[in-house]
């Protein structure tokens, strides 16, 4: 134990984050086991002096007049010779060098010690990722499993895997290209963090927006509401706190830069952005655009209908019925689409009231 030995504990400190005291505290451990493997009930001390970069070990026995334990006990006789203050009852602490250490015992001290740096860097990482759930992230794709389809991608933390149930629809990925990546969920593990990646959850979409759009990242325009399905189709509901910034404009971008920076991202999946509004008459037709609503009327708590006219009643509906569900997710209303206006539907259901 050398001064190469504090400079490389500095050095750990400074690359890799980990604790000096911390990793001197696993050294003194470490020793003191290997120590006591090799003699056996032995007591030891350890003393660590980092301003002079030593370590100092010390067998600690008791001085007794008759020696009954040879391993835990000394005489006053052989105590003295040590130091002629000793007394019976006192303890003595006898100085030992590391060379009398056989090799086993020298490889179990550095195992610890390597355990000990291992376990450090499990910590850091699992703070470094915590630190970054639900954010989104760049990693740097590595590698790509052909048969499962997942990707292994380098988050500058340490590898993980983006499953192929996270991915969006045929997406295709190339190794050494950056993508960006949604920290879902992050489990500690006896090897490490499990970090649970994803391209297709909803608040991906909020995060893009939030680090593309100034207006969000200072707070002057609001995400409401998110409702997604993956490399199809996106609603999202945005609000501003001034009514001199239009948030649906922010968002978009001058000459569409922003939605267009966010849209290739997700693999040009559409994104419809859309003014929200505590009025839910009013959000729920702003959420069946591009369909023209012409009126809507509140059914219940959380239910209403909808009516359009003929020639918008396939767009409300949207594509297997997508934009239709989307805005109900969107709005958290129940969504019944009619054709024409409330009076005339009425009078067409019940034609004996004519």
């Amino acid at each position: 134990m050398n001064t190469e030995f504090f400079d490389a504990l500095d050095e750990l400190e400074q690359q890799k984050g980990i604790a000096k005291d911390y990793m001197l505290e696993k050294v003194e451990a470490a020793l003191a086991s290997a120590y006591k493997r090799e003699i056996g009930g032995s007591n030891v001390k350890i003393v660590i002096d980092s301003d002079k970069k030593e370590i100092k070990m010390y067998q600690v026995m008791d001085v007794v007049e008759t020696v009954e334990d040879p391993a835990v006990q000394i005489s006053l006789e052989d105590a003295k010779k040590i130091n002629r203050r000793y007394k019976i009852g006192a303890v003595a602490e006898i100085e030992l060098k590391p060379k009398n250490f056989r090799r086993l015992s020298a490889a179990a001290a550095k195992q610890v010690i390597i355990q000990a740096i291992r376990e450090a860097e499990r910590g850091k990482a699992i703070r470094e990722y915590e630190s970054k759930r639900e954010e989104v992230i760049t990693a740097t794709v590595i590698a790509i499993d052909d048969v499962s389809g997942n990707v292994v991608v380098d988050t500058g933390t340490s590898k993980a895997t983006l499953l192929k149930s996270e991915q969006l629809p045929d997406e295709v990925f190339t190794v050494g290209k950056p993508i960006k990546v949604f920290v879902m969920e992050v489990k500690k593990d006896v090897k490490g963090p499990v970090v649970t990646l994803s391209r297709t959850h909803p608040h991906m979409i909020k995060r893009l927006f939030e680090l593309e759009v100034p207006e969000i990242q200072d707070g002057t325009v609001v995400i409401k509401a998110i409702a997604r399905e993956a490399g199809s189709r996106t609603k999202i509901a945005v609000a501003a706190r001034s009514e001199d910034v239009d948030p649906v404009g922010a968002c978009i971008g001058n000459r569409s830069t922003r939605i267009n920076g966010i849209v290739s991202e997700i693999g040009f999946e559409k994104i419809d952005i859309i003014k929200y509004s505590d009025v839910p008459q009013e959000f729920i037709k702003a959420a069946l655009a591009p369909a023209d609503v012409n009126e809507v009327v509140l059914t219940g708590e959380r239910s209403c209908q909808v009516f359009v006219d003929p020639d918008q009643l396939s767009l409300a509906i949207g594509k297997e019925g997508q934009n239709a569900r989307l805005a109900a997710r969107l709005t958290g209303f129940k969504i019944d689409i009619k054709t024409g206006y409330p009076q005339a539907s009425e009078a067409e259901s019940d034609p004996e009231e004519e």
